[in-house]
């Protein structure tokens, strides 16, 4: 088996892609069963139905594949981080008040 060369992150954003796309395809395909909007009167009146029907498909694959690709990106961990968890803050300083002495001013009359 050949060693993809693309990184990661694009091959991630690929297969996310994948996935949005056909879970668009399965909701419009429920949206055509159960004709939701006498959305399948319209596709089936010709042509510009069936382009209505492909944009559908896009732009709801778009935003499928947007919010896969977010909510893996949000659940993404960082094995490498060597910093202790847990609320550990830098101690916070507590200041004393000093005394500093002032000259009193001269007046001018």
């Amino acid at each position: 088996m050949r060693k993809s060369r693309l990184p990661k992150l694009i091959r991630r954003n690929g297969s996310h892609l994948l996935v949005g796309f056909l879970a668009s395809a399965v909701l419009v395909g429920m949206l055509l069963g159960y004709d939701i909007a006498g959305l399948t009167q319209l596709a089936s009146g010709g042509f510009p139905g069936l382009i209505a029907l492909f944009v559908l498909w896009v732009v709801c694959g778009l935003v499928l594949s947007a919010v896969q690709f977010g909510l893996s990106s949000v659940n993404l961990r960082d094995d490498d981080d060597d910093t202790p968890g847990g609320g550990l803050r830098a101690p916070v300083r507590e200041y004393a008040p000093v005394r500093v002495p002032v000259s009193k001013p001269r007046r001018k009359i």
